[in-house]
C-alpha cells in the first residue's frame, strides 16, 4: 500500500543527511507529503479494536504495523541526542538532529498527542533512563526528571517519556533498570536494546511489528499482538513453563510480569547465579510474544 511517503525514507534520509538544517530540509517536505491518506491511516490505528487483524484489504493492518515500528525507528533516531552516553565523558555524542521541539512537530503533525505525566511513575507511560538509588530499600519508584515527552495516538501508546527516578533497590536497581537490555526498542545511546529487526538484512528488517499498547476505560492492553502471530499461548502464568525458554523459567512469575511492563528487567533476577551459567541471557530472552490477561495489566 503506497500512499506517497512512508517512515523509512525519512529514517534513512535523516540517517545520510550532513547539513546544518534536516528539520527544513528533510522533515517539513516529508511532512508535508504526510498529511491527509498517511495521516488518516495513521489513524486507523487510535483505537483499540482488530485491525491489526485485517491483512489483504484496504487497509492493511499488517502494513500499518509495520509503519507504525518505521515511525518508531524515526522516533529512536531522534531522541539519541536526549540520552547520555554509557561509556564516560569522553564517548561521542550524536548530533542533536532536531530540537525537541521540532520532534513534537514531527509526531503531533501524524497526530499524535504528548504528554509529561511527571508525577507518579506508570511504566506504561515511563522508561527508565536513570536511576537514584535511595537510601531506604523499600522507597517507591518518583520521578525527579523528565528527559524527553511521551506520545500517544489516542489510545494507543507510540513512545514513554524518558524520565530519570528516584527508588529503593526493592523497586528499581541502578545499573539493572537503567542498563539493562531494553526489548521492543532498536536503538539507546546510553543501554543495550533488543527488537526483531536485529539480525535481518537491509529489507527484511523493516517487515517488524510494533508493540500495540492500548490504556481504555477498561484498563491497559499490553502487546496486543506482535511481529508473531500470538494468541494469548505464551502465557506468563507458571502453570504453562512450555511456552518460556529454560532461562526465562528461572526469572519469577514478577519478575517477567516487569519485563513485559517497563520493557526490561528493573532488578537482579533471583536466580541470578543459575543464570551466570547462559552468557548473555540478557539479550536471548524472547518475551515478544506475550501479554498478560486484561485484568492483571495495570499494576497493583
Amino acid at each position: 500500500m503506497s500512499y506517497g511517503v512512508d517512515a523509512r525514507e525519512l529514517y534513512e534520509a535523516l540517517t545520510r543527511y550532513e547539513g546544518p538544517e534536516p528539520y527544513e530540509t528533510i522533515v517539513v517536505p516529508w511532512l508535508d507529503r504526510a498529511q491527509g491518506d498517511y495521516r488518516a491511516w495513521l489513524a486507523t490505528a487510535a483505537e483499540d479494536g482488530s485491525w491489526w487483524a485485517e491483512k489483504g484489504t484496504e487497509p492493511d493492518g499488517r502494513e500499518l504495523v509495520w509503519e507504525l515500528y518505521a515511525l518508531h525507528r524515526v522516533s529512536d533516531r531522534l531522541l539519541l541526542a536526549f540520552q547520555s552516553p554509557s561509556h564516560g565523558p569522553g564517548s561521542p555524542h550524536p548530533r542533536p538532529l532536531l530540537s525537541e521541539r521540532e520532534y513534537l512537530d514531527v509526531f503531533t503533525s501524524l497526530g499524535m498527542t504528548p504528554f509529561e505525566d511527571g508525577d507518579a511513575f506508570d511504566p506504561f507511560l515511563h522508561e527508565i533512563v536513570e536511576v537514584e538509588q535511595a537510601d531506604n530499600p523499600y522507597a517507591p519508584i518518583e520521578v525527579t526528571e523528565l528527559r524527553w515527552p511521551g506520545l500517544m495516538l489516542g489510545r494507543l501508546l507510540f513512545n514513554r517519556a524518558g524520565v530519570r527516578i528516584r527508588a529503593g533497590v526493592e523497586y528499581a536497581q541502578r545499573g539493572v533498570a537503567d542498563r539493562s537490555p531494553l526489548y521492543w526498542t532498536f536503538r539507546r545511546h546510553h543501554r543495550p536494546t533488543v527488537d526483531l529487526s536485529q539480525g535481518w538484512g537491509g529489507n527484511s528488517q523493516w517487515r517488524t511489528g510494533f508493540r500495540l499498547d492500548y490504556r481504555t476505560p477498561a484498563g491497559d492492553r499490553l502487546n496486543v499482538t506482535g511481529d508473531r502471530p500470538i494468541d494469548g499461548s505464551a502465557d506468563l502464568h507458571p502453570d504453562h513453563p512450555e511456552n518460556l525458554s529454560p532461562e526465562e523459567r528461572l526469572l519469577t512469575p514478577g519478575e517477567r510480569r516487569e519485563l513485559l511492563r517497563h520493557r526490561c528487567l528493573v532488578r537482579t533476577p533471583e536466580a541470578a547465579d543459575a543464570l551466570t551459567g547462559s552468557p548473555g541471557w540478557e539479550r536471548e530472552l524472547t518475551p515478544f510474544g506475550w501479554r498478560l490477561p486484561e485484568r492483571s495489566s495495570r499494576p497493583a
